[in-house]
């Protein structure tokens, strides 16, 4: 059964494994591919940031920050980032940790959620957020510069947070 509970000390070191295993490749995020463990786990606990793990038999196979989008006006939009370990995927725990997050950003008052750079080549986490009720609201053409693909398109995802009508 899978648990998703905040983070702590104790999930760095699994939290910098699959961060690097994500972050390597270069294909999803736009994080240098030869960050260190230092830089990589100073971004995922930063200050503002809500740091969580998903753990299957007391073992992290996903981790995710929830955090402000922007500050002052715009601190009501919540802004995430997510991974998941290579040997979990394809099970659920994405699905598990984005609906989790939802749940989350709502319990802390955030009114909406903004993805600010899905690259476009990432189908899987593309059509997980459309499940989930977000819309792709713009494009950045050729905002990404992948390893194999060139330079690709980048998507800005959105939704709503609030109850129909009460918005």
């Amino acid at each position: 059964m899978l648990n998703i509970r905040l983070a702590t000390e104790a999930d760095r070191d699994a939290i910098w494994n699959i961060l690097h295993a994500v972050i390597a490749p270069g294909d999803t995020y736009t994080f240098d591919p030869k960050i260190s463990r230092d830089e990589a786990l100073a971004y995922w606990f930063r200050g503002d940031t809500y740091t969580y793990v998903a753990e299957e038999d007391q073992h992290v196979v996903g981790t995710y920050i929830l955090r402000p989008n922007q500050s002052g006006g715009g601190s009501h939009v919540a802004n995430a980032a997510f991974m998941v370990a290579l040997e979990a995927r394809g099970l659920g725990v994405g699905r598990k940790m984005g609906n989790h997050c939802l749940s989350e950003a709502r319990r802390l008052g955030f009114r909406a959620m903004q993805f600010n750079f899905v690259v476009s080549t990432n189908e899987a986490a593309i059509r997980l957020w459309k499940q989930l009720g977000f819309e792709i609201l713009g494009t950045l053409p050729g905002a990404f510069r992948h390893p194999e693909k060139g330079y690709i398109d980048v998507y800005i995802m959105f939704r709503s947070l609030e109850e129909a009508g009460k918005e």
